[in-house]
């Protein structure tokens, strides 16, 4: 851990609070006109998600905190466990389903993923921001409709329903945006 004044937090510092991680989401420099500045820091605890809005003058100190990240390879899922495994080490650790999140359903059998960890204990995981997902179903076209680009509903392999252009049939592989589970492009063969 480093010390940082209060005026050095910015957007995604990660700090030790109150006896918390937080991450810094907003920063605004205030100068008022009697009285020394200060920023404003709205924080968003790493652990539990709550949300703090906090002072911090340019003569306080506060712990910077690095996280240690880990490449692992995504093995398998249980019930609401999740298996991964250390790429170095080959340890395995399990994670809830619910501490990946909506994410869960992008994990495909030996994706690469990366485990961040603080004093060992894993806080947060990134997984590739695209995947390539086969289409199970697909609506029929509607022809004649409009002269606007139009979409029509899909099912992937994974279950989830997106909108994707009308030359995407039943069996085609599909780029897939894991942050919002939109389509982004045809799979290259």
């Amino acid at each position: 851990m480093s010390k940082i004044a209060g005026n050095e937090i910015r957007p995604g510092t990660l700090i030790e609070h109150n006896g918390g991680l937080w991450i810094a989401m907003k920063t605004q420099a205030v100068k008022p006109g009697k009285g020394g500045a200060y920023n404003q820091v709205e924080l968003k605890n790493i652990i539990n998600g709550t949300k703090l809005n906090e002072r911090f003058r340019s003569d306080a100190s506060v712990d910077e905190i690095y996280l240690e990240k880990k490449d692992y390879q995504f093995l398998f899922a249980t019930d609401d466990m999740l298996t991964f495994m250390d790429i170095e080490t080959y340890e395995q650790i399990e994670l809830q389903r619910d501490f990946v999140g909506e994410q869960a359903q992008f994990l495909q059998d030996g994706m690469k993923v990366l485990v961040q960890t603080y004093e060992g204990k894993p806080i947060g995981i990134q997984i590739p921001a695209h995947v390539t997902l086969t289409v199970t179903e697909a609506d029929p076209v509607l022809r004649g409709g409009t002269a606007a680009p139009s979409y029509k509903g899909a099912v992937l392999e994974n279950g989830l329903k997106i909108q994707v252009p009308p030359f995407i049939e039943a069996g085609s592989k599909i780029v897939v945006s894991t942050e919002d589970g939109s389509y982004v492009r045809r799979a290259e063969m």
